[in-house]
């Protein structure tokens, strides 16, 4: 892990360590919590439970990205997600609020109704405003790389080496960001997105290959099916699976963890950390 910053509005968070990044889905068919928490009484409880186990990061997401998921207009994921994004807000001022959204539209509906960042799972591919959207707000944006569109995704898989095909697409995509003014970047290598399962496992045997671009990594596999037909799990039962993959990719350099699990993945780093002699 490298030590990192982000601008939010204004104030320059620096983070000496992994963080963690809490998924709140308002979503009624995503892959592991689809309709759970799609209640502004039920999202509340959900992100006041994050927070107390120690998620530096809420990401919020209303369009569900599984492979196979309906697709859905803007209006209503930003339906789904501004009135529960500003009760968020309002109960947790100072918390970071990442919204998961590809579409510029609902990106700058909630950046004006107070998200802090924007986490986007085609960096900018399936809506061509984004970035300009980004750039005028001069947020932190999470640029995920996928092969297709989340209903496409899985039909023509890359072929080759997929870690050399990331670090090609995130090179010429920074080059293209700070050109456009988006400064302050995080890369997500995608896992599941467009991958094999062989894939899949090559990016955390080589994250470390992705430093060079000198951005903060995230990574996101919780629960994921990656895990599952591995272990064989479900993603309700894929908790210490999930757990066993965070540290590997910890200890590739991973900065930032996407989990629905926070408390557990908050110990992973503990571990982690006391491995290195960070007490």
């Amino acid at each position: 892990m490298t030590p990192f910053s982000l601008n939010i509005r204004g104030k320059l968070e620096n983070f000496n360590r992994p963080a963690v990044m809490g998924i709140l889905n308002l979503t009624p068919d995503s892959f592991s919590d689809g309709g759970r928490f799609d209640t502004l009484q039920k999202a509340l409880l959900h992100t006041d439970q994050m927070i107390a186990e120690g998620a530096e990061i809420i990401d919020i997401g209303a369009y569900s990205s599984r492979p196979g998921a309906s697709d859905i207009e803007p209006s209503e994921e930003t339906r789904r997600l501004v009135p529960i994004l500003k009760a968020i807000r309002k109960e947790y001022p100072t918390a970071i609020l990442s919204v998961d959204t590809f579409r510029a539209e609902v990106a700058t509906a909630a950046l004006n109704e107070g998200a802090d960042m924007i986490n986007d799972i085609s960096a900018g591919n399936l809506d061509g405003e984004m970035i300009a959207a980004v750039a005028k707000w001069q947020c932190p944006y999470v640029a995920m790389h996928m092969n297709g569109t989340p209903k496409t995704m899985q039909d023509n898989l890359i072929e080759g080496t997929i870690t050399k095909h990331v670090l090609a697409f995130f090179h010429d995509l920074m080059l293209k960001l700070n050109a456009s003014g988006v400064s302050d970047v995080i890369i997500d290598p995608g896992f599941g997105f467009g991958k094999s399962l062989k894939q899949n496992y090559e990016l955390p045997a080589d994250l470390s290959a992705l430093r060079p671009l000198s951005a903060p990594i995230m990574v996101g596999i919780s629960r994921k099916s990656l895990v599952n037909k591995v272990a064989g799990t479900r993603p309700e039962t894929a908790l210490n699976a999930s757990t066993a993959l965070h540290m590997a990719l910890l200890m590739k350099g991973a900065d930032i963890i996407r989990t629905h699990d926070v408390g557990e993945a908050k110990e992973c780093i503990e571990i982690y950390e006391a491995m290195h002699g960070q007490f």
